[in-house]
């Protein structure tokens, strides 16, 4: 008997045959060819000469030879796709020629060209690598980036597939190249064999490595295990040792040394520090010449200039003459720190071409290691005629630090001379069925595949090998899906391999099989053909370059001699047998492989998955868990060939197979067992049929009859020996169950292989069957599965488990009767595991155990395979239990691991591995951890709807209770599964989409713009705003088009003058165009406005240049419309008057780029503009990248090529831009490049450059920026000289002065931003006693500074003496003052710039100081700023404040020096308030300002305005007006747009150029970035305005006297987003909603809340404590500041999008303003009638769910379908409405489901108990003692998920069934109980059913507890409550146990 189970000769049917051929071959056809670029390679022949003599020439003439005939190669491998939902599909990598493609294809999708490259030269070789890309963080995990590398003869081409390509060089020839996990490995060419080695030389190093392509090659460092010394690291330099293989995971690489012939294997790690040193310091041998050797002979070598070369020179380099023109873009990363190209190619010409010997010093730069390394090493001395030319004198240079090092794990152990092997010719890894490793490799000189088993120990580096075992083969495979491989025999045919274990022969349809077909040819032929063929073929192959897994070509290739030879031998032959064979295998990938045919071409063939259905999958892999490994392996090698026989089994007859195969191999006997011998008749017992079908040729011949007789003895041995046919006569399985029965008894066969293991295989299928229950789409599953259990529980005798199994299936269960008899003697040869109890585990009686607050004992689980038991299992001990580690520390307390068979340390660290949670804040509900658990365990909502709706309550329940109150900073997983979609759009970065599509559709309330021609409206720069936004903003009136009017600057002005009579034609021309000249006046200070207005507004397309709208400076005058123009040479216009504000229109423009925009260093370039006019632009474009930040991706080059132009414009643009764009850096590239712009930072004795004024004034103020608050002292006190520089001698620096010392002021304050007096280390410097004496002037001091000498000498012209010139430096050294102490609240300093209080001493000062002075007092005093008028005229000295209004003035007192002290210090106080309040919108900040802007604006237009003086009061208001704006910054207010509506038609008289500037900026400023943006108030922003605002404005146009202009845009860096937009999740529509924002408590307010309704401007975030969105209309989300405002920002920056999402049946503010027409307003008086006005109709306005809506369309109209099922109609729309409205949809499913199983059991249909089992699951959740108590104190004391009535009314129904029938049919539960056996019938159903209803426990624990003996009622409860039987139980049972009328009186007594 035992032979049934033995192994046979087997055979399996490969699948899906296909002819291959590689897709590039075809591709390359079509190609366009490459012969334009052979012609390139002809070039060089004239650099050649000059070159380096003839090597260099013979090399190129090699070169130019174009091959005759093309090298192909390719390689396949597995598609690895990001998005992984894509099917799995091929990637083919081919080369040939001059072309590498890489293309993919897959089942179902044909082939097609992902990328395809052509390169100069030849490609040597194409692979694929990837290589990691280090961050910045410590942290991070590198990334990794995929490329391809294409391998020329003088460099490597890498190409990502992100888009960056590498050009990396070779300093040598390479032979190969292999990738890495880290990167790539190289392998240099050894030199000529024949060079002359007079002396014996030290070798240079072999392998190198590249971590990446802008890296430099290094060589790699080796450990190998000595056997005499210690393990010494050195540098791989034996020429014997060949890579034959590299891996990634595990990291290992594989060599062959050549002379002795042995294979070894080694882990390639990344270099420790220590062995660095170890390889890279000198020894101490000072015995040997080497010692006075510098160290870095190898990097001088490789690194050396000189460019001569020595006969025997190491390297051949002359293949690189090319290399000197291979210019690298300067796209590509400059290679800053790599050798320069041209020198790696001279690599070795380090001693002149006279020297005949060569001398030592060459070598030995190479030697690393000083103890000779190899053998073959010696040390010699030098040469006698080293002179001093020799590299001992060559300077050191740093030496190449090696980064990878290979450390020896395991090497060959070769025996007997016999047994020394060829160089292996494949080598891969494969694994087994079992998950065993190995390393194989394929010998062919022995037609050997060596396998070596290895294991990964604890620490990854380190694998442990151990043995070997060697398969007969001509050739290999692995097959990575199936954990087999595919072996090709000597004798031509293949089979399939696990591990080392043989499965079965493989049929490939179509081809010989080779023992067949050759018939006696074969024997006296075998010898010769091997022993000649295979060394040739070998040697071939070592000609060749490539190592065969690379480089296979399908033709053989005539590469040598003996390849010759040998074909012509095989060609006298006759047997060339026209019937081809398979001659070689290739290319596998997962399951498919290529095999080569002896006549070239090639099939790829499909080797079969072990399963394909889930259910026998996961019973496999179950069985191989619990077997040990020899068995299991035996067993699924069995099940492998049975199921995969030809001709097999079709899917839904798998599992029938499977449980004949199975049971057999425990012993039954299938065909006696009734049920398993219907199974049979669904197997096909012929396996011959199907396969014939599919047979490509229909003719007759050897081979048909070949394969029929291989399937027919199969058939018989396979099929009649698992069927268990005792003996082979009468199959006869037409026997009735009558001639069964009377049959002996059945019995199993003790010797069967699975026998012993009976017990553990029914214990680990329970558990699988347990893990079934739990998932709804594998039920099925668990019903097939039951069967087979059923039958192993009988025959084990575990009632439990039978009873267990009945009640889940009590119909199924009943037809079941028959049982095998196992006697004693055999049960005890079964092997029981201590995990298999008696009491059977069931999942879901844990769980509600879990419920009704039981003790609950640790489930047993399988790990790896029952992984929804383990998730549900610790969900309940978490939430239900409310265990808080149940998920972490206390796994073991609910789950019990079952040890296998095998040992798996995998798992056990899996399991072990710390819970991805973060440590978690102690307040957390049990609700967030079980959500944010779930999901760190990959659990989705998809999943979520396949576990059953009992189970899955609580967790639905969780979910509910975080979807109402949610984190705002979960991740996106989280957001998704607790289903608020706001939050995952969130969590998922996006912005508003700024498309011109989405503009104004469905926006009921954007109130049209007076429609203007599409070209109008496309150039006036201002039409990137976001509509949608701004509509919501300012939804009641046009404000923000009325900004626009006001701030266009592109169309003709309009020139009305009047004509009077007696003006002549040619005078009134002339007016007008002085009219004209005068507005332009003011369209020339538009665009500083306008870049405030549109600020960040715009995302420009790559490919188009940034649109710039003109500057429109003509005029028409009506009536007719003429054109007026200012260059007709009527009157004068000053020269160059509209560069500057060309540079301004620059700047507008490049600020409306946001700063999240895509710009890289080549659009920058692209938009450098054709027409010089147009530069002074471009200068401000520039500028204005650097304010946004972009400017820091302009590539160096591009900076120095804008900088050598010497533009002027340019170069401030740049600079300043350049420091904006590092602000606060400290960056030293950019300090070098200010610094050559300021002669103070240069050195006394350099040259001095021109460098103009202007250029200087931005360089200065660059440093600061650059600078800013770092207090860096040698800038602070070379600025702090700068102020006072005086104008020199020769005048140079005579030219607006003010405007640098101004300048040098404000960098100086930037510097030494908000240091105070603590200023570190610059007390000797006296910063502020000097900045004193330059404000109120004094003697000058002498200089300590580097630039004492140029300070000397006076100014021949100037008469300044050696006094400080204060109307110079007093702004300067003021401000330094205000920011050095800004916020400070300095008293001291603060009280030296008080305004003087006596007539003298205010005669002294200019007026205009006065308002500096005031300022900056007020802001060092921050805290005292109250915005109030009191406050403001508190700041004036009693002396002007008593005499102002005073009609009678003492002679004394110059009454115009007092108004105009008075005004300008209460613009001061004012410009103070602006700053204090800067962007709050602090409603008594703009009343007091708006009042002092109107008493100026009366000042104005009256009479007094001569005394103080037009243009100090128009300076005093235009301050004013600037801070309103400030105050107001982004709100558009439109008292203060009027105000700046009326000063913008003011254009005569007094108002110049600056006063326009600054009305418009006012306005930018209302409206700053459309009302997106507002203003800081950090130290940095108020600097940034300091800089901006300077109260005083240009002349003209080109004014830069007192402040360079290009500063007034340095406002844009105080600007900060804190427009906060809701966007409805659903419709991605801007909206309304009701925020609360809660304020921090401050000195000035306690803690409040405002509510607010966004879109809103923010208040500063540091204010604030938390924002949440109110309900009713939006889910409820708060952002808690507490945490930090990052997450806020974030939002911030990003648009200030803040998803929400609307709750069921509310409508948003703007179509419901009130929240009349919600759905729910409607009176809730009586609930019923509410469900019967619910009209499906309604339900869209609830919600957009499709699913919902359709339901509502099917299942809640009346139809003609449903018209007889009104109260289902009613009650569908009642639970439609309550999901709907409470805002669960997702409980519908749950709801329906409850209703069916209760109706299904009301109609006695039920067969299976699972819904009642789920059923029962929700009652003992809603009566849970554990949730009870959490529930009320719940947030809302909101019941559970299900709704009050609902549950009641269905439990009721259900009791209602089962009593009624317990009435009738009490006698069957009697019969139960008394232990009868069950009946097939209806009633045995309702029995299961009320006994699982119930939770009646099965009855060995019932009678364990003598119920039947009870007395009494009370006896009964106390016996009911140990056994854990809920009361409703006890109050049905009690009856029958003791007899009806001793019940009630027992109760009765109670």
């Amino acid at each position: 008997m035992s032979n049934v189970y033995e192994e046979r000769a087997t055979m399996i049917a490969a699948g899906e045959l296909q002819s291959f051929g590689p897709f590039g071959r075809e591709h390359c056809k079509n190609h366009p060819n490459a012969v334009n670029l052979q012609l390139r390679q002809l070039q060089p022949a004239s650099e050649l000469w000059s070159s380096d003599g003839a090597a260099g020439l013979v090399g190129s003439l090699q070169e130019v030879t174009l091959q005759e005939k093309k090298r192909e190669c390719w390689l396949l491998r597995k598609g690895s796709s990001v998005d992984s939902d894509e099917m799995e599909y091929d990637e083919e990598l081919y080369a040939a020629g001059n072309m590498v493609i890489w293309s993919k294809g897959s089942k179902s999708q044909a082939s097609h060209v992902y990328k395809a490259f052509t390169v100069d030269s030849p490609v040597q070789q194409a692979l694929w690598c990837n290589f990691g890309i280090p961050q910045k963080k410590k942290d991070e995990q590198e990334i990794m980036e995929q490329t391809v590398c294409i391998v020329q003869s003088s460099c490597v081409n890498v190409h990502s597939v992100t888009g960056k390509d590498f050009i990396s060089p070779l300093p040598f020839q390479v032979s190969n190249l292999w990738p890495t996990k880290f990167g790539l490995l190289l392998e240099r060419k050894n030199p000529a064999p024949d060079a002359p080695l007079s002396p014996p030389r030290e070798p240079l190093p072999t392998v190198f490595s590249m971590l990446h392509p802008l890296d430099e090659i290094a060589p790699v460092v080796c450990r190998p295990t000595g056997l005499f010394e210690a393990a010494r690291v050195q540098y791989v330099s034996d020429s014997t040792m060949k890579i034959v293989f590299s891996n990634c995971e595990p990291s290992i690489v594989m060599t062959y040394d050549t002379v002795q012939c042995i294979h070894s294997v080694w882990a390639l790690r990344k270099v420790t520090p220590d062995e660095q040193s170890t390889v890279l310091k000198c020894p101490e041998q000072v015995a040997t010449p080497q010692g006075l050797m510098p160290p870095s002979f190898l990097t001088t070598h490789l690194r050396n200039v000189s460019r001569m070369d020595s006969p025997g020179s190491p390297f051949h380099c002359h293949a690189l003459h090319n290399q000197n023109r291979m210019t690298s873009s300067p796209g590509l990363h400059s290679r800053t720190h790599s050798p320069s190209i041209s020198s790696m190619a001279a690599l070795s010409r380090s001693h002149s071409p006279g020297m005949a010997a060569p001398s030592f010093s060459v070598a030995a730069r190479f030697n690393m290691s000083y103890h000779s390394s190899s053998p073959r090493g010696h040390s010699f001395l030098p040469s006698p005629n080293s002179t001093a030319n020799e590299s001992v004198l060559v300077p050191e240079m740093e030496p190449i630090v090696p980064d990878l090092c290979i450390e020896q794990l395991w090497s060959e152990t070769a025996s007997s001379h016999k047994e020394m092997s060829c160089q292996a010719s494949k080598v891969f890894i494969t694994s087994d069925l079992c998950e065993n490793k190995y390393l194989c490799f394929l010998v062919e000189s022995h037609q050997q595949l060596r396998c070596v088993k290895f294991i990964e120990s604890n620490n990854p580096s380190q694998l442990i090998f151990a043995s070997v075992a060697t398969i007969p083969a001509k050739d290999a495979a692995p097959l990575q899906d199936i954990d087999a491989m595919l072996v090709l025999e000597a004798n031509g045919s293949l089979v399939l391999y696990t591990g080392v274990t043989r499965v079965s022969k493989v049929f490939v349809p179509g081809l010989l099989s080779p023992t067949f077909s050759l018939s006696n040819h074969v024997t006296h032929l075998s010898t010769p053909m091997e022993s000649v063929s295979t060394p040739a073929k070998a040697t071939g192959r070592h000609i060749g370059r490539l190592e065969e897994v690379a480089m296979p070509s399908p033709v053989s290739e005539l590469r040598g001699s003996t390849k010759h030879h040998e074909t012509s031998w095989l060609g006298d032959y006759t047997f060339q047998q026209s019937v081809p064979y398979i001659h070689g295998l290739r290319d596998p990938v997962s399951s498919r492989v290529t095999l080569e045919l002896s006549n070239g071409t090639m099939l790829r063939i499909t080797i079969p998955e072990i399963a394909t259905s889930e259910l026998v999958r996961k019973c496999l892999q179950a069985v191989r868990f619990i077997l040990p490994k020899e068995t299991a392996m035996k067993v699924l090698i069995k099940w492998y060939n049975i199921y995969n026989a030809p001709g097999g089994p079709s899917a839904h007859l798998e599992w029938n197979l499977f449980v004949t195969c199975f049971m057999t191999l425990m012993g039954y006997n299938t065909e006696r067992l009734g049920w398993t011998r219907n199974l049979h008749f669904e197997v096909p017992l012929s396996p011959v049929i199907a396969p014939k079908k599919a047979r490509p040729s229909d003719t007759g011949s050897d081979e048909d009859w070949d394969y029929m007789r291989c399937s027919d003895y199969h058939r018989q041995v396979v099929f009649r020996h698992v069927c268990g046919a005792v003996s082979l006569e009468s199959t006869d399985t037409s026997g009735c169950e009558e001639s069964l029965s009377s049959t002996p008894a059945l019995h199993l066969d003790p010797s069967a292989p699975l026998f012993p293991h009976i017990p553990a295989l029914f214990y680990v299928l329970h558990l699988l069957y347990e893990e079934l229950k739990l998932d709804e789409l594998q039920r099925s599953g668990g019903r097939s599965l039951v069967g087979l259990l059923q039958q192993l529980a009988r025959d084990l005798q575990l009632e439990e488990y039978i009873d267990l199994y009945w009640r889940d299936y009590p119909s199924f269960i009943t037809t079941f009767k028959e049982s095998c008899i196992i006697d004693q003697a055999q049960m005890e040869q079964m092997l029981r595991p201590s995990f298999l109890r008696a009491e059977p585990p069931c999942v879901f009686s844990w769980l509600s155990s879990c419920l009704r607050g039981e003790e609950v004992a640790p489930f047993p689980y399988l790990p790896g395979i029952c992984e929804r038991t383990k998730l549900l299992v610790l969900s309940y001990a978490l939430y239900i239990i409310g265990d808080d580690n149940a998920t972490s520390v206390d796994v073991s307390k609910y789950l019990a691991k079952l040890s296998a068979g095998q040992k798996k340390t995998v798992i056990e660290s899996a399991l072990r591995r710390p819970s991805s949670m973060k440590p978690d804040a102690p307040n957390e509900s049990l609700a967030e951890k079980l959500v944010v658990w779930l999901t760190s365990a990959g659990f989705t909502l998809k999943d979520l709807e396949s576990v059953p709706f009992g189970v899955a309550l609580p967790i639905r329940d969780a979910i509910y209770q975080c979807r109402e109150q949610p984190c705002s900073d979960w991740s996106e997983d989280v957001c998704l599964l607790i289903g608020r979609q706001d939050l995952t759009k969130q969590a998922h970065k996006v912005t508003v989409a700024k498309g011109k599509a989405v503009g104004t559709v469905g926006l009921g309330l954007m109130l049209e713009a007076p429609a203007t021609t599409e070209a109008e409206e496309e150039e006036d720069g201002m039409t990137d705003l976001n509509q949608d936004v701004i509509g919501l903003i300012w939804s009641q009136d046009l404000r923000v088009h009325e900004a626009r009017r006001l701030l266009q600057s592109s169309r003709p002005v309009r020139v009305s003058v009047v004509h009077l009579p007696e003006v002549s034609d040619h005078e009134y021309i002339e007016e007008k165009e002085n009219k004209l000249l005068q507005l332009c006046q003011r369209t020339m200070a538009l665009p500083v406005g306008r870049g405030l207005f549109t600020l960040f507004s715009y995302h420009p397309v790559p490919t188009e240049p940034l649109p710039v709208p003109k500057l429109n400076l003509t005029g028409r005058a009506p009536p007719q419309n003429t054109m007026v123009d200012l260059n007709s040479g009527n009157i004068d216009v000053p020269p160059n008057m509209t560069s500057w504000s060309s540079f301004h229109n620059g700047v507008a423009a490049g600020l409306k780029i946001a700063p999240a925009s895509q710009v890289d260093s080549a659009w920058i370039a692209y938009n450098k503009p054709k027409s010089p006019e147009l530069a002074n632009e471009y200068a401000g474009f520039l500028m204005a990248l650097g304010l946004n930040g972009h400017l820091t991706k302009l590539a160096t080059l591009n900076i120095h090529d804008y900088l050598t132009k010497g533009h002027e414009m340019t170069s401030i643009g740049l600079l300043l831009g350049v420091s904006a764009a590092k602000l606060s850096t400290m960056d030293m590239s950019i300090t070098r490049l200010l610094s050559i712009h300021i002669p103070a930072l240069l050195p006394p004795t350099s040259t001095e450059l021109d460098v103009p004024h202007n250029v200087q004034v931005a360089a200065v103020v660059g440093i600061g920026l650059v600078y800013q608050g770092t207090g860096h002292r040698h800038n602070a006190e070379v600025l702090l000289a700068e102020i006072g520089r005086p104008p020199g001698p020769e005048m140079e620096y005579c030219t607006d002065r003010e405007s640098y010392s101004l300048a040098a002021g404000l960098s100086l304050g930037m510097v030494c931003l908000g240091h105070g007096s603590n200023l570190i280390g610059m007390s000797d410097l006296n910063v502020p006693e000097q900045l004193y004496q330059y404000m109120v002037g004094g003697h000058r001091r002498t200089h300590a500074g580097i630039n004492r000498e140029k300070h000397k000498s006076p100014s021949y012209q100037i008469k300044e003496g050696d006094t400080i010139n204060v109307d110079v430096t007093c702004p300067g050294a003021t401000l330094a003052l205000a920011m050095i102490y800004l916020k400070t609240n300095n008293r001291s300093i603060a009280d030296w710039l008080k305004a003087p209080d006596t007539m003298f001493l205010l005669d002294f000062i200019k007026p205009e100081f006065l308002l500096l002075r005031t300022l900056a007092r007020c802001i060092i005093m921050w805290d005292e700023i109250l915005p109030n008028s009191e406050w403001v005229s508190s700041n004036v000295p009693q002396i002007i404040q008593e005499n102002i209004g005073n009609p009678v003035v003492s002679e004394d007192l110059n009454m115009e020096t007092l108004a105009q002290a008075h005004d300008y210090i209460i613009a001061g106080a004012c410009m103070a308030v602006g700053f204090r309040f800067a962007g709050s919108a602090n409603s008594d900040a703009f009343d007091c300002l708006y009042k002092f802007a109107r008493s100026f604006m009366q000042c104005l237009t009256s009479a007094t305005a001569t005394v103080t003086g037009h243009y100090n009061l128009q300076t005093c208001l235009s301050m004013v007006l600037l801070a309103l704006s400030m105050v107001m910054a982004g709100s558009g207010n439109l008292k203060v747009l009027q105000l700046c509506r009326f000063l913008h038609k003011r254009t005569s008289g007094e108002m110049n150029y600056g006063f326009h500037m600054a009305h418009h900026m006012a306005l930018g400023l209302l409206f700053l970035g459309g009302g997106r943006y507002t203003l800081s108030t950090s130290n940095s922003a108020i600097a940034a305005l300091l800089c901006a605002l300077y109260p005083h404005f240009p002349a003209h146009s080109t004014d830069n006297r007192y402040h360079l202009q290009a500063l007034r845009h340095l406002g844009v860096l105080a600007a900060e987003p804190r427009l906060l937009v809701p966007v409805d999740v659903d419709t991605l529509k801007p909206c309304y909603a009701l925020l609360d924002v809660t304020y921090k408590e401050t000195p000035w307010y306690e803690e409040t809340t405002v509510e607010l309704m966004a879109p809103t401007m923010l208040p500063e975030l540091q204010l604030l404590k938390k924002i949440k969105v109110k309900g009713p209309r939006y889910w409820e989300l708060s952002i808690d500041m507490s945490k930090g405002t990052q997450h806020l920002e974030s939002i911030l920056s990003r648009d200030g999008v803040l998803y929400v999402k609307l709750r069921a049946g509310q409508l948003p503010y703007k179509d419901d303003p009130r929240g009349w027409k919600s759905l729910l307003a409607p009176n809730v008086n009586n609930r019923n009638s509410e469900v019967r006005t619910f009209k499906p109709e309604a339900i869209s306005t609830f919600t957009s769910d499709a699913a919902l809506v359709s339901f509502a369309e099917y299942f809640c109209k009346a139809s003609e379908s449903v018209k007889h099922k009104q109260d289902t109609l009613a009650l569908f729309s009642a639970i439609l409405y309550e999901c709907v409205t409470q805002e669960n949809p997702e409980m519908l499913p749950t709801y329906i489901a409850i209703d069916q199983a209760v109706r299904t059991l009301a109609q006695t249909e039920m067969c299976e108990t699972f819904a009642l089992w789920q059923m029962r699951l929700v009652l003992e959740l809603c009566e849970s003692r554990v949730l009870q108590p959490r529930l009320r104190e719940g947030a809302q004391g909101r019941g559970l998920l299900l709704s009050s009535e609902f549950l009641p009314v269905m439990k009721n129904s259900a009791d209602g069934t089962l009593d009624r029938w317990l009435t009738d049919n009490s006698h069957v539960l009697r019969s139960y109980m008394s232990g009868q056996s069950l009946t097939e019938d209806m009633l045995s159903n309702m029995l299961a059913c009320f006994l699982v209803y119930h939770s009646i426990p099965c009855l060995s624990k019932m009678s364990a507890t003598h119920l039947e003996g009870s007395t009494s009622f009370p006896e009964l409860l106390l016996k009911f409550s140990q056994l854990g039987i809920p009361v409703r139980a006890l109050l049905r049972l009690g009856p029958l146990l003791l007899g009806t009328a001793g019940f009630w009186t027992g109760q009765l007594a109670c």
